[in-house]
């Protein structure tokens, strides 16, 4: 796919391809790098209460790794899905 068609994808697509992606090909460096913009990512999407709670709790970061294709948070980490789709 093209970086317009991922352009059309809905941030949940966009992350569930992309964590999809990193997990079947053991891309532990995206995983990685994921789970340390989600504290950037919380704070800029308006919830700067729970980055600094998940720096301290790997459990509750690794939960919003998950979840990170909806909301507010979804849409801060919407580039990294871009970036990281167009490059695989």
């Amino acid at each position: 796919m093209d970086v317009d068609e991922l352009e059309q994808l809905s941030t949940r697509e966009l992350h569930d391809r992309a964590v999809h992606h990193a997990v079947r090909h053991g891309d532990l460096a995206f995983l990685w790098e994921l789970l340390k913009v989600i504290p950037a990512a919380e704070a800029a999407s308006g919830h700067s209460d729970e980055s600094g709670n998940d720096l301290n709790h790997l459990s509750a970061l690794l939960s919003d790794a998950i979840g990170a294709g909806e909301g507010q948070l979804g849409e801060a980490l919407r580039p990294v899905y871009l970036e990281y789709l167009s490059k695989h």
